[in-house]
């Protein structure tokens, strides 16, 4: 959450680890060096005695450990980040270079600590961010590759997946690093009283919104021709050696793997899916194909195609039972008379969610929305989910909205009503009313001065060379070790 305050002191925001850089593996030492003009000029040859048509091509700028940082590496760290969407305005090239070493001072300790960082993983995330950039080109490689300045598709990939790979450490490096730090509710107080009353951050208007849905009944005859159909594929697949990526293109209902055949990869510890889903995947023998089951999605059957490790590689078929017209009716007709019955205070908007409410997150909480960026009730106005907000935005405090019709991509409907149940305008931080943001604030101070304290002690102890060439400038950390 944004602070609304011009002294920045006081504004707690981690280093986020930027999105892309250019980086190569070399070999590591212990002590501390600078570099000493190292080779910078490479001769053009045009003949056994001509030199005149030398050139500068790249140099080392830096080596941190097992990494070294080119000169080129800075204005790519640039090209990079403009790419992915990012702003570099405000930041100068010596913060960009203090950044980048302390990234590969991460990358670095995270191979002596033995991180682990799949290959399979590097290579997801560089056909993502490949997709993302092709999305700039319209979906053109050659531009693409055109500026980046790569001669072919693999050039690229490969470069990528060593950028990916360095940056996937240095992140899994700066989380071991704080992931056991707590704060206590006194070290919070302490945090707070230190900031002088007229510096203290200012916090938006915050909402609190409740909500009651009604989905349309799906009958028991739909459920059994849907739990049906896909027994009859599981029988094609396995007593008639149907292929099961085949069904899924041609009859899965998932549209975001449908075209793929059906395919994912889970990882034991990182949660994707629904727990219904990984539940089943990871009981299954690689080539087993489960029994029909249900998720909030719709209806399943998953063949385990190859264990990896934690990694499992899955396909999947989503079949979702068709609503009737008549059902739909029914669900708007139920709301609009909860509605009523709210309107004409026979009954709270809290009563009506845990009584009706077919929302099962939110209707035993009196349907109280759960901001997913905070975790608590709270939404500030300001960065509100644009869809939530246009809902919401003309209710009166405690006025209840009309029937909102919703439909998700899959063609899912269902019916909503929605209540503001508080509102918290603008202020002053308060200790008592704004205690979890400034616990947040006072736990991320807490984790940068841990991440200070650990790359302090790490410079001193890692083989580390600045080039004279950026040995003037105003590092944020002792890479200089003076």
């Amino acid at each position: 959450m944004p602070l609304k305050t011009n002294n920045l002191k006081y504004t707690i925001n981690l280093k986020r680890l930027l999105v892309l850089s250019f980086a190569f593996l070399a070999g590591a030492t212990y002590a501390q060096e600078i570099i000493d003009d190292e080779v910078k000029e490479v001769a053009k040859k045009v003949d056994s005695v001509d030199t005149s048509q030398a050139r500068k091509v790249d140099g080392v700028a830096a080596v941190v450990g097992d990494f070294i940082v080119l000169e080129s590496d800075i204005q790519k760290e640039k090209e990079q980040i403009i790419a992915a969407g990012g702003s570099i305005e405000g930041v100068d090239d010596c913060q960009l270079f203090g950044l980048m070493l302390e990234r590969k001072l991460y990358a670095h300790h995270a191979i002596q600590d033995s991180i682990p960082v799949s290959d399979a993983e590097v290579r997801k995330n560089v056909d993502y961010q490949i997709q993302q950039f092709l999305q700039q080109t319209n979906g053109s490689m050659e531009r693409l590759l055109e500026f980046y300045n790569k001669e072919d598709e693999k050039s690229f990939r490969d470069e990528m997946f060593e950028i990916n790979k360095s940056n996937l450490l240095a992140q899994r490096m700066q989380s071991k690093i704080v992931e056991e730090i707590e704060i206590t509710p006194e070290e919070v107080r302490t945090f707070f009283n230190k900031i002088p009353e007229d510096e203290r951050p200012t916090f938006g208007t915050e909402l609190k919104v409740a909500q009651i849905v009604a989905e349309p009944k799906v009958s028991e005859v739909e459920i059994k021709r849907v739990i049906d159909r896909l027994r009859q594929f599981k029988a094609d697949i396995i007593e008639r050696g149907a292929s099961f990526r085949s069904k899924a293109v041609l009859y899965s209902q998932d549209p975001g793997s449908a075209s793929k055949g059906g395919k994912y990869t889970l990882n034991r510890k990182q949660p994707r899916m629904v727990k219904e889903f990984r539940q089943v995947a990871f009981a299954l023998q690689e080539g087993e194909v489960s029994e029909p089951f249900k998720t909030d999605f719709g209806y399943h059957i998953i063949t385990l195609e190859k264990i990896r490790g934690q990694e499992y590689d899955v396909a999947h078929i989503l079949l979702t039972p068709k609503v009737s017209d008549e059902a739909v009716e029914e669900a708007k007709e139920r709301l609009e008379n909860v509605r009523k019955r709210i309107v004409a205070e026979e009954i709270t908007f809290a009563e009506a969610a845990r009584e009706v409410s077919d929302e099962k997150e939110t209707k035993y909480d009196g349907g109280q929305l759960i901001n997913p960026t905070t975790q608590d009730y709270n939404f500030e106005l300001t960065r509100m989910d644009p869809e939530l907000y246009a809902q919401i935005q003309n209710l009166k405090d405690g006025e209840v909205s009309l029937v909102l019709r919703e439909e998700d991509r899959t063609g899912k409907v269902k019916f909503k009503i929605l209540m503001v149940t508080d509102r918290i305008d603008e202020h002053k931080a308060d200790y008592a009313r704004d205690f979890l943001k400034i616990k947040d604030l006072a736990l991320e101070e807490k984790k940068i001065r841990a991440i200070e304290k650990w790359q302090d002690e790490k410079i001193l102890d890692t083989y580390i060379k600045i080039s004279k060439e950026h040995r003037g400038c105003d590092f944020s950390g002792n890479w200089l070790k003076k």
